[in-house]
């Protein structure tokens, strides 16, 4: 709906935008679409054939679980070719784990497997590999460097077998018609950031989305449904944060993305919701989509916007990726690209005793609340170490957009004063910057991924859990208890502003949300799969009930959460979820799409071989 105006007045962009269609023209018509498949597969039986035509309904619906290799209805390796056709040969057939030169075989590479060792914990490392996601746990642990976990042997488990490295809608569509209409279980990955490992799956097919790279700049994009009259970005689905960033700021814009650089945020960063160190000033991500385009559960390819396919538009902005379609591209607003200050610092227990460092920690709780509502973004960190006894706090960074030294100064300064009475140590670095982009480049630390023996779960605890000294005093016990059983916890104080027209399935929990709070258990790596499974459980059952007891209503982040969090539809999605799922049944009857903990995935469950929560299994229909 959205498109660039030239000289003319405003008034007659309108009326010609109004004047288009709001529905993307397909790329193909339906009988233009049968007859390439035709042409292309010429001498192929028909039956074959219509397994990649687009409408049409699968035939093993009464199957339990998703086709896979040894079943009847596992496609030949003729079909498989037919497909790598249609696709224009960007079908990949059991594309190796980034691990697979550490173990002996035709792939093996002494050389090679100190490199991949040597940087396994940094995203840049995985997510252009085309099956690699960055949180090994979820695939099963089947192929990790030895020298980090020895998996023994380099077997795909929760790895797909075949990928479609997509860069044209239509690489997608055939992708979809082909999984729905032979009942193989199709997986979407973009990056691969997803803390539950949503992208991934045994033996399934992957969209993988990751090429989709073309960025293009509306100067005045008008939208007459919602009122919205301004500049804006469309992406293809597989920009990163850090592209969108710098192509944002050579425009004189920022646009709402992740802290982490390398997250692909119009994939499901965006579909999730997203938050942002600008979402106390603008909202979540999905707050700032103005249109999609998609390819549907029916294969077809759609813009979905306020005027167009308005339900999909609706569940797709916070509803979660890999659910209701595959987006290709994505449009969003642009903000203006400010100063910014932030502010990177620490200090421990370690000279100062815990409860002074406590105490610190205690009053920095009494400024949650203005500092959120001051627009500001705090990233920081408690880290306990059970050697040692030693507790650290890490500031990285207290991030404030549009505000000058001075301001951000003013902000901080009284816990600054309370910090220097308790006697801490610590350098507060403010430092001012030019623009948004600058500030971000410079203060936010690049993820680290690839952890062999934890999960993390999260709540959002809202703003009633800071409105009295009682009810702070609750929340920093809670905090403390957690430190103290020994769990790693990362914050962020920040509000998600609702802004006007902005009803989407974004989960209402982010609308109250003062601290988005993350807890993460670890286990032994080498321990039976039951004493795994019977950790995280407990860690359920204990931290994160204490956590959840606090803040009855409230809810978790879909994106960085635990695969056993229970009712994940209320924590996920609050009031939202029964319109979530009459939506999953009407844009995918059949379920094409599945991802853990995704609206309608209660249907579902990976089997996996080790019973643990892990895509190392058969996807198959939970039984009654």
């Amino acid at each position: 709906m959205g498109r660039q105006q030239g000289n003319g007045s405003k008034a007659a962009g309108l009326l010609a935008l109004l004047a288009t269609s709001a529905t993307a023209t397909p790329i193909l018509t339906p009988a233009n679409w049968m007859r390439m498949v035709d042409n292309s597969l010429k001498g192929v039986a028909a039956d074959v054939r219509s397994l990649f035509l687009s409408g049409t309904a699968p035939n093993n619906t009464s199957s339990r679980c998703k086709v896979y290799p040894g079943d009847r209805n596992w496609p030949s390796d003729e079909t498989w070719a037919n497909l790598n056709k249609l696709v224009e040969n960007r079908l990949l057939d059991r594309p190796e784990p980034l691990a697979s030169v550490c173990y002996n075989g035709t792939l093996y590479n002494a050389e090679e497997c100190v490199k991949v060792t040597a940087h396994w914990n940094e995203s840049y490392s995985h997510f252009d590999n085309a099956v690699e996601m960055m949180s090994p746990v979820a695939q099963g642990m089947t192929c990790l460097p030895p020298n980090i976990f020895d998996s023994r042997a380099c077997t795909r488990g929760g790895f797909p077998m075949y990928v479609i490295n997509a860069t044209k809608p239509e690489h997608v569509q055939m992708g979809v018609n082909f999984a729905r209409n032979t009942g193989v279980r199709l997986v979407v990955k973009n990056t691969g950031h997803d803390f539950l490992g949503k992208s991934s799956g045994q033996d399934a097919l992957s969209i993988w989305t990751h090429y989709f790279k073309d960025i293009e700049y509306i100067e005045e994009y008008v939208d007459a449904e919602t009122g919205y009259l301004g500049p804006a970005f469309k992406a293809g689905v597989g920009v990163q944060a850090f592209e969108i960033y710098k192509a944002a700021h050579e425009k004189g814009h920022s646009v709402v993305g992740g802290e982490g650089e390398t997250v692909g945020i119009f994939g499901g960063y965006i579909q999730g919701g997203g938050h942002s160190p600008l979402t106390s000033l603008y909202g979540t991500g999905a707050d700032q989509v103005l249109s999609f385009e998609v390819v549907t559960a029916d294969g077809d390819y759609v813009t979905a916007n306020s005027k167009s396919n308005t339900d999909l538009f609706w569940a797709m902005r916070g509803g979660g990726g890999s659910t209701f379609g595959i987006a290709t591209s994505v449009t969003v607003k642009a903000h203006p690209d400010f100063p910014t200050t932030a502010s990177r610092f620490s200090f421990t227990s370690e000279k100062i005793g815990n409860e002074t460092f406590w105490a610190a920690i205690r009053d920095y709780v009494d400024y949650f609340i203005p500092n959120a509502d001051a627009g500001t973004y705090a990233y920081w960190t408690l880290i306990p170490n059970v050697w040692t006894g030693i507790f650290s706090f890490s500031m990285s960074p207290f991030f404030a957009p549009n505000k000058t030294l001075e301001e951000t100064h003013a902000l901080l300064q009284p816990w600054f004063t309370r910090l220097e009475e308790l006697g801490i140590d610590f350098n507060p670095n403010i430092t001012h910057f030019d623009s948004y982009y600058e500030a971000w480049r410079s203060s936010f630390p690049l993820e680290t991924v690839g952890k062999i023996n934890a999960t993390t779960g999260s709540r959002m605890f809202p703003r009633g859990n800071f409105e009295t000294k009682e009810k702070r005093d609750e929340l920093f016990q809670n905090l403390r208890q957690s430190s103290e059983n020994n769990r790693v916890q990362v914050h962020f104080n920040i509000k998600a502003v609702d802004p006007a027209n902005s009803d989407n399935a974004v989960n209402p929990a982010w609308r109250e949300n003062i601290l988005f709070a993350q807890q993460a258990v670890r286990w032994n790596s080498n321990g039976a799969a039951a004493e795994t499974l019977k950790v995280r459980q407990e860690f359920q059952s204990g931290d994160m009930q204490r956590w959840r007891d606090i803040s009855p209503g409230a809810g978790s982040y879909l994106a960085e959460a635990d695969r056993l969090e229970p009712d994940f539809g209320q924590a996920f999605w609050g009031d939202k979820y029964p319109r979530l799922l009459e939506l999953k049944a009407k844009l995918d009857p059949h379920d094409v799409f599945f991802a853990t903990t995704s609206v309608g995935s209660e249907r579902w469950k990976v089997e996996s071989v080790d019973g643990l929560p892990n895509e190392n299994g058969k996807l198959c229909r939970v039984e009654n």
